[in-house]
């Protein structure tokens, strides 16, 4: 039986095994056939499926929404309207994103005009980042109004 091993594969469509093995176990790749060294060997379907799912995931789409494409895609029983509200929901996120990271950034420009290049401890950002009640960006992402909460390392 011919085809691609998963390095290859992998390789091929610019991501990890594991994350072809995951995409397996989540049962968006179906399982491969394998040769005789137990060698799973995609065909030209797995492949396009593949980078179906990847291109879907580079479009912010999660695994939950990906199956349901998936399950259309190969079952289309219903009219595709819906997929075109899954993308208006995309945009709006994204645009709320865009406002929080550019109000970020200008927050960010402030904190940097604190600095005056003082010695001994005497630090404007490190003062201004103590408190941040006259924050608008952080009371922007406290706000119960749903905006985006910035992300916690």
């Amino acid at each position: 039986m011919e085809g691609i091993k998963i390095g290859q594969l992998a390789q091929m469509c610019g991501c990890q095994v594991g994350t072809i093995h995951y995409y397996e176990r989540e049962g968006l790749l179906p399982p491969p056939p394998r040769s005789e060294g137990n060698y799973r060997l995609y065909q030209q379907g797995e492949i396009e499926r593949l980078r179906f799912i990847l291109h879907c995931r580079r479009h912010g789409m999660n695994l939950r929404e990906i199956k349901e494409l998936l399950s259309f895609k190969d079952h289309p029983t219903v009219q595709c309207d819906w997929i075109n509200s899954l993308l208006e929901r995309h945009i709006k996120t994204l645009g709320e994103q865009i406002a929080s990271l550019q109000a970020l950034q200008e927050s960010l420009r402030e904190l940097s005009h604190n600095c005056s290049g003082g010695k001994h401890g005497e630090c404007g950002i490190l003062t201004s980042l103590q408190g941040s009640d006259g924050c608008p960006h952080c009371h922007a992402c406290s706000a119960p109004n749903g905006s985006p909460k910035p992300r916690r390392a």
